[in-house]
């Protein structure tokens, strides 16, 4: 790790790094298309200096602080859709059963997540979009957790949405919306087709204009060319959130990808890299499928390659390692964890 750290201070000759180190740290201006392809293509022996580069960035642009989530799953399993990297999708033979969380489980679960030193729990549904009773399900709950004297922000993930349910969940209190472009927009038919990406876009929009925090990422290792994953890094430039939560794809189960092979780690970093390139001041989150493909050892090296958010505990339908672990990661780099915000 420390040779990631010491590398940041060195310049390169390689012309790619030389580049992005004058665009992106230098003035702030994340990569195109044609310039994250190329940091894509570069071999393994340049990894170091780029991960070095790429942290370099997230410092300078994003600062030393780490958001700390935790998530929740709702409403599991039943999904109408057919996302073919999903357990959650009531089209396919996976061991996933549907199933609701009550309140009190939700109130425990966002006290357990606010212990972590987290700032914000996400509450996660498996559907196309909210009904009425998921609705009413989520303004309970997020009524109990604020009874309850837990101070944390709320996030939700609860798919597509209509005007009228962007507005109401603003009135709830609402802090940010997850809603996961997934894939480049060439790709999105590949891997799912109940849908449109444009449908996702559009909520996407709604929620932006709405006025609160953009939460979108998705799951590299889908299938896609390395000239799709440079296309959807710039993809969600475009779209400027907030918030990058980069999943690796976790082959589950009876679904349509179950036999896919994980990312490689190398693939995986450079990845995280590059995204930092093309989003010099996103927060950029390791989310689902780090374990796997990167190891114990991946995260703490992801963290000093651009990475300044990350998902503790489970990831909805698959296990994560130990909260207490990441918080021990950070505190050996030397990485604050971000304070709550004071207007909650």
């Amino acid at each position: 790790m420390e040779a990631i750290v010491t590398l940041a201070a060195q310049r390169t000759d390689d012309p790619v790094l030389a580049t992005a180190r004058e665009q992106v740290l230098e003035r702030g201006v994340g990569l195109d298309e044609a310039q994250v392809l190329q940091v894509l293509r570069l071999g393994d022996d340049r990894l170091p200096e780029l991960l070095a580069l790429a942290h370099e960035v997230r410092m300078r642009w994003c600062g030393p602080e780490v958001e700390v989530e935790g998530i929740v799953s709702l409403k599991t399993g039943g999904c109408p859709e057919d996302c073919h990297f999903c357990s959650q999708s009531g089209r396919f033979p996976t061991p996933v059963r549907s199933a609701w969380l009550d309140i009190p489980g939700l109130v425990e679960a966002a006290r357990q997540t606010a212990a972590t030193g987290a700032t914000e729990f996400c509450i996660v549904a498996a559907v196309r979009g909210p009904d009425a009773r998921l609705l009413s399900q989520v303004r309970d709950g997020i009524e109990a957790i604020k009874a309850a004297g837990i101070e944390i922000q709320i996030a939700c993930s609860l798919g597509m949405l209509t005007q009228e349910q962007v507005d109401e969940l603003v009135a709830m209190g609402v802090h940010r919306y997850n809603h996961n472009l997934e894939t480049a927009r060439s790709h999105f038919p590949n891997v799912v087709t109940t849908h449109t990406w444009e449908e996702r876009w559009e909520t996407l929009r709604m929620v932006r204009d709405a006025g609160m925090e953009v939460c979108c990422g998705g799951i590299v290792g889908m299938g896609e060319t390395i000239e799709q994953r440079a296309e959807f890094a710039v993809q969600l430039a475009a779209l400027d959130p907030h918030e990058v939560p980069l999943n690796f794809l976790i082959p589950q189960p009876g679904t349509p990808y179950e036999s896919y092979p994980v990312v490689e780690g190398k693939d995986a970093l450079r990845t995280v890299a590059a995204f930092r390139l093309a989003m010099p001041r996103t927060m950029l989150r390791f989310a689902g499928g780090r374990e796997l493909t990167l190891g114990d050892l991946g995260a703490e090296r992801g963290m000093l390659g651009g990475v300044n958010a990350i998902i503790v505990g489970n990831y909805l339908t698959n296990l994560g390692r130990p909260a207490q672990q990441d918080l021990d990661m950070l505190a050996d780099l030397k990485m604050p964890i971000k304070a709550l915000s004071d207007t909650l």
